[in-house]
């Protein structure tokens, strides 16, 4: 069993960076895959970033590409995401996940986080 725990969101003026932060209890397999997804109110969960542990090979949703950058720390064994150039429609609930395969499909991802609040204001 792996516990995820996000870190890092709040409340941003529109244009601010933040970072969010994920720690995983377990050490990452090769295989691993980890991810972030995020809800926003009245909406469904999306996909955000996902990263390979192993290699990084990292993939990003057209709406965050350019503006977000998803890294790892494998010594450490945190999942992290920059997100530059905030926008209003990034507010959601952000959670990291954590797959054995290489998806940006939710429904592969089998551990996940709380998640952490993310609002951006005008």
């Amino acid at each position: 069993q792996v516990q995820l725990v996000e870190s890092g969101g709040g409340t941003v003026q529109e244009g601010d960076s933040l970072r969010l932060s994920c720690s995983a209890s377990a050490r990452s397999s090769s295989s691993a895959v980890y991810g972030w997804f995020r809800q926003a109110p009245g909406k469904e969960r999306e996909f955000v970033a996902l990263i390979r542990w192993r290699n990084y090979s990292p993939l990003y949703a057209d709406s965050v590409k350019g503006r977000f950058t998803i890294s790892r720390d494998n010594p450490k064994n945190m999942l992290y995401l920059q997100m530059n150039s905030l926008k209003t429609e990034d507010t959601a609930v952000y959670y990291c996940a954590l797959a054995s395969r290489y998806s940006s499909n939710q429904r592969d991802y089998d551990y996940w986080g709380q998640g952490t609040q993310v609002t951006v204001v005008s």
